[in-house]
């Protein structure tokens, strides 16, 4: 499944479900989809959305010390790097006051 993410103030995003259902949820939403985040919601969802990517990678800095380095093994995306588009939509529509809506 594909869930596209889309808001007046910025061009539509499109993500892999399994990735924008965990973002929703780390944005305090239930992971409905479709569904939406009103103007007035945006901004929270954003700062939550925000603070547990921080915490995400803080908890992947800690696993790489821990782990031996595999020059042969790819490095696997990271969750940050994966939320990038979506933190800027949301920054669009908070800028905007836009309600934020996403369906697959």
């Amino acid at each position: 499944m594909l869930v596209t993410f889309k808001t007046k103030a910025y061009s539509n995003i499109t993500m892999f479900g399994d990735v924008a259902i965990r973002l929703l949820k780390l944005m305090g939403h239930s992971g409905t989809v479709p569904s939406a985040i009103l103007a007035d919601d945006v901004p929270a969802a954003l700062e939550r959305l925000q603070a547990a990517i921080a915490e995400e990678k803080r908890k992947a800095a800690a696993m790489r010390r821990e782990e031996p380095e595999d020059d042969e093994k790819e490095p696997p995306v990271s969750l940050a790097n994966r939320a990038l588009p979506l933190i800027e939509l949301l920054e669009a529509a908070a800028k905007q006051n836009c309600d934020v809506m996403w369906e697959s």
